[in-house]
């Protein structure tokens, strides 16, 4: 696929103020010399002294999952599947930004910008590429097209690291506003998930330029207004619980990045192990579902021992894990001034989807999302899937992209 055609006609003088550059990645052999080096290296605990995790990764995972990744695994693949798509960097506010953008064959596609999270990357992503841009083969219709953009978030993957104070969800929010702005889109929906969910919604209250409408599969403002929340059906209260459990139980990685970036850092850059290991301990259904990949040899959906090491991969080649983490270290900061603030959010002035995944930490019911979102466009409970929708189960996913922003186009 020809690069230079994925991105639309600007003026001479915006590409010359603004120049979007194509990207490849190619990977020296001695980083990944260097990569199995390490692993091999690794000085490893003694197993845990329960059967389940909570006392961590489970050793027998951590183990099997190295062994796969010095003997089996070959990042080549992946390298060339991104390198398949249509790549590219451009500086916005004095930061690198990475992303994919593929347009569609379909003239009349709208035009979508999705954003990942934390422990993912671009790579969780990348399965819904052609269902989103060409429907017409993989069972939709013209009508379902999407020109898609995906970005990197700062500090995330081939992005640059921000290298000042300030990068919060919110500032990410206004610079995915003005990427879209230089692609020459003037009308475009969004959609975010984990730390996308934020920035996704940071875009929509921001009443930023060009946004139409976005979907989301988390619910961020439960970590905000969690107690304000309906508790009344079961429904509600399993949500509720399913929140005080991760808060209880399943908050530490937040609570470390949030507080110190800097200190876990050191072992992230430095371990390949141990990097896994911090992405891997997210939450108990993506955990036991990746465990399974890898100890049963029964991966669920498309979360295969290839994918899951494809992303850890990315992490470790491209040095981010520090930096991601700071990303919490900002957001968390702008979330407690918030609250000190007591003002409310600013209003949601553009329709609002959401999808609730049975395996998400916490699944939330229409009510918690009608609480949050009172004009709520689109809402729909499905029967699988967690806290990694699209990479787990990319044909769902899309169905439901379509679904929700069928009434905008």
């Amino acid at each position: 696929m020809a690069q230079a055609t994925a991105t639309p006609p600007r003026s001479e003088q915006a590409a010359a103020e603004t120049p979007i550059r194509p990207f490849r990645v190619n990977v020296p052999e001695a980083e990944l010399t260097d990569l199995r080096r390490r692993i091999a290296a690794t000085r490893w605990p003694t197993k845990e002294l329960v059967q389940d995790r909570s006392q961590g990764v489970q050793l027998a995972t951590l183990r099997e999952l190295a062994r796969y990744w010095t003997t089996e695994y070959d990042w080549r693949k992946c390298e060339a599947r991104l390198n398949a798509l249509p790549q590219f960097t451009t500086e916005i506010d004095g930061v690198e930004i990475h992303f994919i953008h593929v347009r569609s064959r379909h003239d009349n596609a709208l035009p979508l910008i999705m954003t990942h999270g934390w422990p993912g990357s671009v790579i969780e992503l990348l399965e819904t590429v052609g269902p989103l841009t060409d429907p017409t083969a993989h069972g939709g219709a013209a009508e379902d097209a999407f020109h898609l953009v995906l970005p990197s978030l700062p500090g995330y993957g081939f992005s640059g690291e921000p290298a000042e104070l300030g990068w919060d969800a919110s500032r990410t929010a206004r610079a995915w506003a003005e990427l879209m702005h230089r692609l020459g889109y003037t009308r475009y929906v969004a959609q975010g998930g984990d730390v996308g969910a934020l920035v996704t919604d940071l875009m929509g209250r921001q009443t930023v330029e060009g946004l139409v409408g976005y979907h989301l599969n988390l619910l961020t403002a439960v970590l905000a207004i969690g107690d304000q929340l309906p508790k009344e059906s079961e429904q509600e209260r399993a949500a509720a619980e399913a929140t005080a459990t991760f808060r209880k139980d399943g908050f530490g990685y937040f609570l470390e990045m949030a507080t110190r970036p800097q200190t876990i850092g050191y072992a992230l850059l430095d371990s390949p192990v141990a990097l896994a290991a911090w992405l891997l301990d997210h939450d108990t259904d993506s955990y036991y579902k990746i465990s399974r990949a890898f100890v049963d040899h029964e991966p669920v959906g498309n979360l295969t021992r290839d994918t899951i090491v494809d992303n850890i991969t990315l992490y470790w080649l491209t040095g981010t894990a520090a930096s991601a983490a700071r990303s919490y270290w900002e957001d968390g900061r702008a979330l407690a001034a918030a609250l000190a603030s007591g003002q409310a959010p600013p209003a949601v002035t553009v329709p609002v989807g959401f999808t609730t995944f049975p395996g998400e930490i916490w699944a939330a019911p229409r009510s918690w999302v009608k609480t949050v979102y009172p004009g709520l466009a689109y809402f729909n409970a499905v029967d699988r899937g967690g806290h990694f929708a699209a990479w787990e189960e990319p044909e769902l996913f899309t169905t439901e992209m379509r679904a929700a922003f069928r009434s905008l186009r």
